[in-house]
């Protein structure tokens, strides 16, 4: 089989599918993308079992078939050719060259028939939405996701469809974030799916720059994301999801509305001196203003104070400082609100121009 191609229509698709492959692999096919050629376009395929990436690019005039080569080394050869140069690709059982001016490669091949397939299933939910909606919906929440938790649940980002109004939750168990939107033509059933950790950090990265509507396809074992000429799968990670709701305050008997750039910076100041493992820092709330404090092991101190509108009875509460930045940088407006419902409960972080996103940071003992 041979074709012609260029440069830059190989290497955009080559660039989107090349996040889903490791460049160690305990199969070998796994380091390699597939190459699918018909008359009309060439399909890049790349997975790691869990997460399968596809991306199109036109041809025209090209004979059909299929291949795999690795995909990392092919992607260092086109990225290192010059712009505006066309590639001729030969396609032997064994072998795959490619040749660009005076610039000749021979890379090895497996066969495309082992490459693994990805079942999708038979399709139960389905709904469009505009892609930058889908990618605040991520980026809103995908920081709070945990790692390598044993709850293997807590390990991916919570995907929640409801009475026309679509949710994404991830927590970690020390704090949660959420984002909720309602979606025009969303289908009136309730459904909750777990994507898994990679697969929401690569659909992220994949929507960074995507404008035109999404559609969605949802089947009892994976989830598939449509856009343009891509399309994202993933295995959905079985198990069901804790009741979130529960730790949500409902009524707040203490309230602070507070700068986000002073805020963030004091409690930046302060971490400085924080337990370095543990971060945390105490927060006096009160008197209009929010006194902050840190102590270390080597009993080196730091404290901070920043105004705020503050309502209820002056308290003090401790919270790892890193969840308190995480969720205050993930705020848009300039001021944010603080809520707690008593002085060992959790705090509820509100943007105070976008309703849409609320985050939930549970204290810790100092």
């Amino acid at each position: 089989m041979k074709f012609r191609i260029l440069r830059e229509d190989l290497l955009l698709p080559l660039q989107q599918v090349i996040g889903v492959i490791e460049r160690r692999q305990t199969l070998p096919i796994l380091l390699n993308v597939l190459i699918e050629v018909n008359d009309g376009g060439v399909e890049l395929t790349g997975t790691d079992l869990e997460v399968q990436l596809i991306a199109n690019t036109r041809i025209e005039g090209a004979e059909s078939g299929r291949f795999t080569v690795p995909a990392r080394k092919l992607m260092d050869i086109c990225r290192l050719l010059p712009e505006g140069g066309e590639l001729a690709f030969e396609v032997k059982p064994e072998r795959v060259s490619l040749q660009c001016g005076k610039s000749r490669f021979v890379l090895g091949a497996l066969p495309a028939e082992n490459y693994p397939s990805f079942e999708h299933g038979d399709l139960e939910v389905a709904f469009d939405c505009e892609a930058p909606l889908l990618r605040r919906a991520i980026e809103k929440t995908a920081f709070a996701m945990a790692q390598q938790d044993v709850r293997y649940y807590l390990n991916g980002l919570l995907l929640e469809i409801r009475q026309g109004r679509i949710r994404t939750v991830a927590s970690d168990g020390h704090r949660l974030a959420l984002f909720e939107e309602s979606v025009e033509g969303m289908p009136d059933v309730a459904r909750q799916i777990i994507l898994p950790r990679k697969g929401v950090l690569e659909l992220g990265r994949l929507l960074a720059h995507v404008e035109e509507p999404a559609g969605v396809r949802i089947s009892a074992n994976n989830v598939r994301v449509v856009f343009g000429s891509f399309s994202f799968a993933a295995k959905l990670v079985e198990g069901r999801y804790p009741d979130y709701e529960r730790v949500i305050p409902k009524a707040a008997s203490r309230v602070a509305v507070i700068g986000r750039y002073d805020l963030r910076n004091a409690l930046t100041r302060v971490a400085v001196l924080s337990n370095e493992k543990f971060k945390g820092v105490s927060l006096e709330i009160g008197n209009g203003l929010i006194r902050l404090r840190a102590q270390n092991p080597e009993h080196e101190e730091a404290e901070d104070e920043v105004p705020a509108e503050v309502s209820g009875e002056t308290f003090s509460v401790g919270f790892n400082a890193s969840y308190l930045l995480d969720a205050i940088n993930a705020v848009d407006s300039d001021s944010v609100r603080m809520s707690f419902t008593d002085a060992n409960g959790s705090c509820l972080i509100e943007d105070l121009a976008d309703a849409r996103h609320r985050f939930i940071v549970m204290p810790m003992r100092l």
